[in-house]
């Protein structure tokens, strides 16, 4: 499983990757079991009023959700490749220049990375 944050204007976004072999959310929606990468992460835009308050690059927004949309891959660059566009598409949505999206991929498990890279 890894991590794929964003950081942008004060903010960030965090969606996960269930990698091969792993077990994925099931839930109404979600891809077919079949998908060897599954992509899941919130998505948001900006609204004139009513939904939640958010502080982005010092200016009060008001930001509304939507239900995750889970997506299944092939491979591993698919997936990442995805999981960026997504992550800049939703700073996009409230009006942060995607190009100042710092995206970064994590493991949900940085020790046993860790001990297996030191065999």
């Amino acid at each position: 499983m890894l991590f794929i944050r964003g950081r942008a204007g004060g903010t960030e976004l965090t969606g996960t990757l269930y990698e091969r072999g792993e077990q994925a959310p099931s839930f109404r929606g979600a891809p077919d079991e079949d998908a060897a990468y599954v992509w899941i992460c919130d998505a948001f835009y900006e609204v004139d009023s009513g939904g939640t308050i958010q502080v982005i690059d010092d200016r009060e927004i008001n930001v509304a959700f939507e239900s995750p949309m889970p997506r299944g891959f092939d491979t591993k660059d698919q997936a990442l490749a995805a999981a960026t566009e997504h992550i800049e598409t939703q700073f996009a949505r409230i009006g942060v220049d995607p190009k100042t999206v710092e995206v970064e991929v994590e493991s949900a498990e940085p020790e046993a990375e860790a001990a297996a890279d030191n065999i």
